[in-house]
Formats: C-alpha cells, sequence, structure tokens
C-alpha cells in the first residue's frame, strides 16, 4: 500500500471494519485502579450533530463557514487548545481483520491518522484515532468527550501549512451500534473525525463504545 498521500486515489474509509477502535479501548489505567472513579468526560447531548451528517458540502447555518480545500499532505501534528492535546501523528494502516491499527499503546501522547484515506485539509473524509488511556494513566485523547461545538482543531501537515478545523459536533456510540457510513463515510468537503474510547466504563469490561469528534475544515495558514 502506497503511504504517501500526494499521489494515487486512496480507498475510501467505509473500507474500514466496525471494529475500528476496540483495541483503543482496553480501559487499562481504569482496570488496574479498580475503579471508574476517574473515568474519563463524556459528551452531554447538546454538543450532538442537529442533523444527519450527509456527506454534503452544504453546512447548516449554525456552522463556521467551510474553507476551500487544501492539496493532499501528510498530516504531523494535531492540536486540540481547549483539552490541552498537543501530538505528533503516526500513520495507521489496517489489521488482517480489516479494522484500524492504533498507536503504540506505550506511546500515551501519540495519535495516528488513516494514512490510506483522506489527508486532513483536503477533500473527504480524514480519519484521527487515539488511545483514551494505557496503564499508567490519561493518553492522548483522554478529554475528547469535553470537546464542545465551536472548539478549534488545527493540524500540522507535512507541506508546511496547518489545516484549521471546527467542531461540528460530539458524539458517543456503543460498540454494537457504531455508525459506520456517518463516521467513515465520503464528504464532498473536507471534514475530520477524531475518534477514541467512551461510551460509559464498566470495571467488568471496560469501556463499552466511542467518542467520535465531527469537525470541518474552516481555515488554513
Amino acid at each position: 500500500m502506497n503511504v504517501s498521500a500526494s499521489r494515487g486515489r486512496r480507498p475510501a474509509n467505509r473500507a474500514i471494519a466496525a471494529v475500528t477502535v476496540t483495541a483503543l479501548c482496553t480501559g487499562a489505567w481504569l482496570l488496574h485502579s479498580g475503579t471508574a472513579t476517574h473515568a474519563p468526560p463524556q459528551p452531554s447531548p447538546a454538543e450532538a450533530a442537529a442533523a444527519p451528517h450527509t456527506g454534503t458540502a452544504s453546512a447548516p447555518a449554525s456552522e463556521a463557514s467551510p474553507a476551500p480545500a487544501l492539496p493532499p499532505s501528510p498530516p504531523d501534528r494535531i492540536r486540540i487548545p481547549a483539552i490541552g492535546v498537543d501530538a505528533p501523528l503516526t500513520g495507521l494502516g489496517l489489521t488482517p481483520a480489516g479494522s484500524l491499527d492504533v498507536p503504540p499503546a506505550g506511546q500515551p501522547n501519540l495519535a495516528g491518522w488513516y494514512r490510506a484515506g483522506t489527508t486532513p485539509g483536503e477533500t473527504g473524509t480524514a480519519i484521527v484515532a487515539g488511545h483514551v488511556d494505557n496503564a499508567d494513566g490519561p493518553a492522548v485523547f483522554y478529554a475528547l468527550g469535553a470537546l464542545t461545538k465551536g472548539a478549534a482543531i488545527d493540524v500540522d501537515r507535512r507541506d508546511g501549512t496547518t489545516a484549521l478545523f471546527t467542531v461540528d459536533a460530539v458524539e458517543e456510540y456503543d460498540a454494537a451500534a457504531f455508525p459506520d457510513e456517518k463516521v467513515y463515510g465520503p464528504a464532498d468537503r473536507p471534514e475530520l473525525r477524531v475518534i477514541t474510547c467512551g461510551g460509559g466504563y464498566s470495571p467488568a469490561t471496560g469501556y463499552r463504545g466511542n467518542v467520535v469528534v465531527f469537525a470541518h475544515l474552516t481555515g488554513s495558514r
């Protein structure tokens, strides 16, 4: 598989299996502590999408105006100031089972992007994923569920530009009802999904699902 994002046609994200982020959701730290007291924040219903994300370029009136798409370029870093995220990005492929591979659990401040899909800032749906915790404590996206609509996400790209995204919605899903098409489906404007585990926590089973942030490109520098 060609990992370069600057040439060639990349496969649709919908090819990712429904078990995409299972490996992100072990809840190792909380399982070791034997308590859910320090479970990560979960999004409130107020941050859910006001309407289904259909992949159209027409933004609801409440959204920040979309910006023109950028040329393809691999991302190097993601920053989410509202929750203190400033993390390098590594390319992720697919496992033999068709799920998205995950960053090494031993590097808690490392996130990953689906290198065979859309690069952040170009037209389409770019995918970023990261751990919520590891055996030692919180990881890069521990506070992802605390994001709110209108928050900024900046992605530094290898071509020297920074893609500026605005959060449209923050939702959580049970693993058994993960909406593949809504999360991974194609878009005809530049969009971003940031994914970690969530959906509640049980010491017996770990995290029950996932937190997904929906965002679209609103500028660049």
